[in-house]
C-alpha cells in the first residue's frame, strides 16, 4: 500500500505528515512507524502526524513519536498539521483540532500558524529533584504534555543529553516521564531554550509545548512577562502570549513558522 506524505518542520522540529481521512494508515505497526522516522535509514523525523476525521473538531490530529509510541500532542507538530490541513482543504484558516490533550484552536497565517493551547495544568513552580549528581531546582507544567523547566546560566555548555535523560527518567515523573527544558533568561526578557524530548530521547532543534512551558514557568516566577519571545536551538524565534491573573494563566497561544520541506510516498504494510 502506497501512502502519500509531506515532510514539514516547525522551527526546525521536523515531521512526517499524512492525510489519513480515509483511515488506512497502519497505526498499530509501531516498528514500521519507527523505521520510517529513523534518521539514517528512513525519511527521518521527530514524529509522524496524521490528519483523521473528527466528530468534535475540523479534524483529529494523531501524533507518533519516532519510537512508534503515540502521545497526546505536539505544539510545533500542531502548527505544521494546521497549515497542511488548510492547504489541502481539510480545515478552514481558523480551525479546531482534536487531540488526546483536548481541543486546540489554530489559525493559518500563510507561512506561520498561531496555535491556541489547552489550559496549562499540574504546576510546580519551585520544586527540587534529588539526583545522584546533586539537587536540581526546576519548575513544571503540563502544556498538553509534561515539561520540567530548569534555569541555567551557560546554556551553550549545558549537558542537555545527560541532564535531560536524568530528569526525563526520574522517579518523581514516573511512570510516564517528562520532557526536560533548559532555559536562560536574557536581559531583554526573551528566553533561549534547549529541550530534551521524551519519545525522541534526544535533544531536538525546537519543541513547541516546551517553548510554551518555559515561557509560562518563567512568567509565573516573575522572570519575564507576556508576550514572551523564545529563541529555539534551531535558530528560530517563536512568540508565546497569554493572560495572567492572581493564580491563573489562560488564553495561551504559540505563534511560529510551519514550513514544507518535500513530499513523497511511503510503502506501507496493510492493516490499520
Amino acid at each position: 500500500m502506497d501512502i502519500a506524505f509531506w515532510k514539514m518542520h516547525g522551527a526546525g522540529n521536523d515531521f512526517i505528515l499524512v492525510d489519513d481521512r480515509a483511515l488506512v494508515f497502519p497505526c498499530r505497526q509501531t516498528a514500521w512507524i519507527a523505521a520510517v522516522a529513523a534518521r539514517r535509514t528512513g525519511v527521518g523525523s521527530d514524529g509522524v502526524i496524521l490528519i483523521q476525521p473528527s466528530a468534535q473538531a475540523d479534524f483529529r490530529m494523531r501524533f507518533f513519536n519516532p519510537d512508534g509510541s503515540e502521545v497526546e500532542m505536539c505544539g510545533n507538530g500542531a502548527r505544521c498539521v494546521a497549515r497542511l490541513a488548510h492547504d489541502i482543504g481539510a480545515a478552514p484558516a481558523a480551525m479546531r483540532i482534536e487531540t488526546v490533550a483536548g481541543i486546540l484552536g489554530a489559525e493559518a497565517l500563510g507561512e506561520e500558524v498561531r496555535l491556541t493551547m489547552t489550559a496549562p495544568a499540574d504546576w510546580r513552580l519551585d520544586a527540587v529533584l534529588t539526583t545522584p549528581e546533586g539537587p536540581i531546582e526546576y519548575g513544571f507544567v503540563n502544556t498538553g504534555v509534561p515539561h520540567a523547566v530548569v534555569l541555567v546560566e551557560d546554556l551553550d555548555r549545558c549537558d542537555v543529553a545527560g541532564r535531560g535523560r536524568l530528569i526525563r527518567e526520574h522517579a518523581d515523573f514516573a511512570p510516564a516521564g517528562t520532557n526536560a527544558n533548559f532555559v536562560r533568561v536574557l536581559d531583554d526578557g526573551t528566553l533561549r531554550l534547549r529541550t530534551y524530548e521524551r519519545g525522541v530521547e534526544a535533544e531536538t532543534l525546537a519543541c513547541g509545548t516546551g517553548i510554551v512551558a518555559a515561557a509560562l514557568v518563567c512568567a509565573r516566577q516573575g522572570r519575564t512577562a507576556p508576550p514572551v519571545r523564545v529563541h529555539s536551538a534551531g535558530g528560530y524565534t517563536l512568540t508565546v502570549d497569554f493572560k495572567t491573573g492572581a493564580e491563573t494563566v489562560r488564553d495561551v497561544t504559540l505563534l511560529g513558522p510551519a514550513a514544507y520541506v518535500f513530499s513523497g510516498t511511503l510503502s506501507a504494510p496493510d492493516g490499520a
